[in-house]
């Protein structure tokens, strides 16, 4: 399972969701995905990868990520406000007059084990940028603007893959 789909963009923001089918446990993924020191090596996208708050991946971590997007490379400020794990997280980032929300769900594939005998697990991503505080956007907002939710749920779909395969190539 592979898809994507665009809730909406314009002037008062962008939200994108993407979904992959993963051929491992809810667990497997949970491990990598809030793993944040081992993020550079899991996600292609992300250069670095600097933890703020002492302790365990939950509500209240910070980290900064250092990523290339758009052809820019830009670091943001991630805060996790709600975390269920092995199930979902969510952060969210305040940056360039933007408000960023990031929700990581993670669901048992019902479908069955994959082909090798391993569980299998439903990734999804849903993003939304907007303008912060009643704010006009700074560069970010306008790239997205300019570029759409359709390059962001290409690059969250990346993401997707470069988990999968960390994931599933892991012995």
């Amino acid at each position: 399972m592979s898809g994507e789909g665009m809730t909406g963009t314009g002037t008062d923001g962008t939200a994108v969701v993407v979904e992959r089918r993963v051929a491992a446990s809810p667990g497997r993924v949970w491990e990598a995905i809030t793993d944040l020191p081992e993020l550079p090596r899991v996600l292609t996208g992300v250069r670095k990868v600097e933890v703020l708050t002492p302790g365990g991946f939950g509500v209240g971590t910070r980290w900064r990520e250092t990523r290339r997007m758009l052809g820019r490379e830009a670091t943001e400020e991630m805060t996790v406000t709600a975390c269920e794990p092995p199930d979902r997280y969510v952060t969210v980032a305040d940056s360039h007059d933007m408000h960023y929300v990031s929700e990581l769900t993670l669901t048992p594939d019902g479908t069955g084990p994959t082909p090798g005998g391993s569980a299998s697990t439903v990734l999804r991503m849903a993003f939304s940028a907007r303008p912060a505080h009643g704010r006009a956007p700074g560069v970010l907002g306008r790239l997205l603007a300019r570029f759409g939710a359709k390059a962001v749920a290409k690059a969250l779909a990346k993401d997707l893959a470069d988990i999968a395969n960390a994931v599933e190539t892991r012995a």
